[in-house]
């Protein structure tokens, strides 16, 4: 890749970050198990301005491992264009989950999970700490938020 213009500053790396996160509708979900094994899969999602929504089966490894180990890092695919969120996850059931929630995963996904199975459950997904960058030019101040809050 031929880097041609200057590196982003950070409050433009914060908007191209939030305007993904309206925007796309998948993204990588990696998470691992209680010996560490290791998944990655991708997901349908709506993001609250808050929070990333996701629904999977909670009974698959994905579920499982979003439910018990509570932690998640999640990446959009363009590898020119990097966003990396580590967060925290919260596991609600289909009759547990905010009806604002589930209702603008709906309308972006055109799937409701609550109509599907009693398998499927809702993942909130509270950022802890975002990262973006287009090369390596970009890589210092790659850090938009720590510990929940934007550094910018």
């Amino acid at each position: 890749m031929k880097i041609t213009e200057p590196p982003r500053s950070a409050g433009q790396r914060k908007q191209d970050v939030l305007a993904r996160l309206a925007r796309e509708s998948d993204i990588w979900v990696a998470t691992a198990d209680e010996g560490g094994l290791p998944c990655l899969v991708a997901l349908w999602f709506a993001w609250d301005g808050e929070s990333v929504w996701m629904s999977t089966r909670a009974t698959n490894p994905t579920g499982r491992n979003l439910r018990d180990g509570g932690r998640t890092r999640l990446a959009f695919g363009d590898t020119q264009d990097v966003v990396l969120v580590d967060g925290d996850v919260e596991t609600f059931t289909g009759q547990g989950v905010p009806a604002a929630a589930a209702d603008a995963f709906v309308a972006k996904t055109g799937w409701d999970p609550r109509n599907d199975s009693a398998s499927y459950a809702f993942f909130r997904v509270r950022p802890r700490a975002v990262q973006a960058w287009r090369g390596g030019h970009e890589l210092p101040g790659r850090h938009l938020m720590r510990d929940g809050v934007w550094a910018v």
